[in-house]
């Protein structure tokens, strides 16, 4: 793993969360205020969001080229980077023309050199490509972004253009001894840029900048805090519900869980929760799921329809038909369940943050990335409206709002699960005797994990049944077995993730657990790929 990814995951995990917000559905009603991110496209945008946040201050992430409107809530715009040029042909350019001037701003990387360029400088392809470590070795502590800043403080650089002119009001406060203009101010108004990337690790004093400008610059409070979340998400539910039902359907993990529960503590009896057996679910999870319910006090309907999606998945490869084929499934399943419940008005669902981001490209138009987040169809089917109590945060942040709801640490701590299961584990075609050789491996990993004190050290983990076959040896015979692969990785939000480095040991002892435990397996492998440029799931 590389320092950056390093440094990413280790500022992520220094995440405290402390909000106030009240939202429904895909629009956000109620925010007292907030930081606006400019997505021009960068891998990391949302890890200024997450370091934003760490300071207490509720944030969202735009595409680059939706039009911003001052208002009272918002309190400053930030620039992200991105992989584009300001020299290419038809590079982003966002409208500033109504906040330029009027909020704070502060231009990253990409930002940065769009603002001066955007605005009467020059930006140059670098003779010197600066990427990993430099050091300010000019810095002006006069300046509000950099006060508190040390003499040749460490910070990150990663591009190949560099600003070479500024505008007649812009200033320099901040230099490298490669990069003349590592930091400017714009006299006048509250708009800066910065070269470097102030949201990873290796930007050791990075934090400290975007407090200033988060807080010092742009005033926000810092009172975004999860019982105060609570409160006024439970107030707003009972107000905007009123007297209707709601159904949800459940999946086990986290997500759908906080979701029902906060919809619960609001509307009580008047919600109703279902959980659909599809067939590719781990083994023994509909069981297992049931009775981790029992004691919560929701009203959960489980509906046991494997034959139905198994029948209708026998011999389909293709992962996006696996998808649809689920899809379909569920929303008739779970349609004709919920008809039978009176006055349903809301559908609720456990969408959360990665999702929206992932589901929207930074040029403006939906992106389809997972045809399979939450439950596509199922409103317009239904004729109902959606309520999304989770929709604008990160997975960590939501199991942080679980903790105060004291739901159970089982169930916070679960690893994240795809909604099509072990469909998308199977490469190739499905049939029950895959699915149920799976289930037996997977359920063989997991279980290791928890018995080796490795499961809370993961963000997910599974197995893969791969569509060939190879040679092994078996006592004195020859065998021409299933290959299984085995994926583990480490992360915050499931944004970015990284291979799970789990101990040599531990993995000699599930291979063979599996072999001897598995017929029709005779060779295990591990998946050291990273998220990017690898996916966590395989299909």
């Amino acid at each position: 793993m590389s320092n950056l990814k390093i440094g990413v995951q280790q500022s992520l995990f220094r995440f405290i969360l402390k909000w106030k917000v009240v939202y429904l559905s895909q629009k956000l009603t109620v925010v007292p205020e907030k930081i606006i991110i400019l997505d021009f496209g960068s891998q990391y945008t949302q890890l200024i969001a997450r370091r934003i946040r760490e300071l207490n201050v509720y944030c969202e992430i735009v595409p680059f080229n939706k039009s911003i409107t001052p208002d009272k809530s918002i309190k400053g715009i930030i620039l992200s980077g991105s992989p584009c040029s300001v020299r290419d042909n038809g590079h982003p350019e966002p409208d500033l023309s109504k906040v330029k001037g009027q909020l704070p701003i502060l231009g990253i990387c990409y930002g940065a050199q769009y603002l001066a360029q955007a605005y009467g400088g020059e930006v140059k392809s670098s003779n010197h490509r600066e990427y990993g470590r430099a050091n300010l070795e000019y810095v002006n502590k006069e300046s509000r972004l950099l006060v508190g800043l040390s003499d040749n403080t460490q910070v990150w650089m990663s591009h190949g253009d560099t600003i070479v002119n500024l505008p007649d009001t812009y200033n320099i406060i901040g230099s490298t001894r490669d990069v003349h203009v590592g930091a400017y101010h714009i006299q006048g108004e509250e708009t800066y840029g910065i070269q470097f990337h102030p949201e990873v690790y290796h930007t050791t004093e990075g934090s400290t900048l975007l407090k200033n400008f988060v807080v010092d610059i742009c005033k926000c409070k810092q009172d975004w805090t999860p019982a105060s979340f609570i409160d006024s998400t439970i107030s707003w539910l009972q107000e905007t519900i009123g007297n209707d039902n709601v159904v949800l359907g459940l999946s086990g993990g986290v997500d759908s869980t906080v979701a029902a529960i906060l919809l619960h503590r609001a509307i009580g009896s008047k919600l109703t929760c279902i959980f659909v057996d599809n067939g590719v679910l781990r083994k023994n999870e509909f069981t297992k799921v049931l009775e981790s319910y029992k004691h919560m006090g929701l009203n959960v309907i489980g509906v046991d329809a494997e034959d139905i999606f198994l029948s209708d998945l026998d011999g389909i490869s293709d992962p996006e038909k696996k998808r649809k084929s689920i899809g379909k499934n569920f929303i008739e399943v779970f349609d004709k369940e919920a008809r039978k419940i009176q006055n349903v008005k809301w559908l609720g669902q456990g969408t959360i943050y990665p999702d929206v981001i992932e589901s929207v490209s930074v040029n403006g138009p939906s992106a389809t990335i997972k045809s399979h987040h939450n439950v596509g169809g199922l409103p317009e089917r239904m004729h109902l409206k959606v309520i999304e109590p989770l929709r604008l945060l990160f997975k960590d942040e939501v199991r942080r709002v679980g903790m105060v709801l004291e739901i159970d640490p089982n169930i916070l701590s679960r690893h994240p699960f795809p909604g099509p299961g072990l469909a998308i584990r199977i490469i190739g075609e499905i049939t029950r005797e895959k699915v149920k050789l799976l289930q037996d491996v997977d359920d063989i990993f997991v279980e290791g994990l928890k018995e080796f004190s490795l499961y809370n050290q993961v963000w997910q983990a599974g197995a893969m049944l791969l569509p060939v076959q190879s040679v092994g040896v078996m006592g004195d015979e020859r065998t021409y077995e299933s290959v299984v692969a085995l994926r583990a990785v480490t992360s915050t939000d499931g944004m970015t993730a990284d291979w799970a480095h789990l101990p040599y040991e531990f993995l000699a002892t599930i291979s063979n657990r599996i072999i001897n435990n598995v017929k029709g397996v005779n060779r295990v492998v591990y998946d050291i790929s990273s998220k990017p440029p690898a996916t966590i799931e395989w299909e």
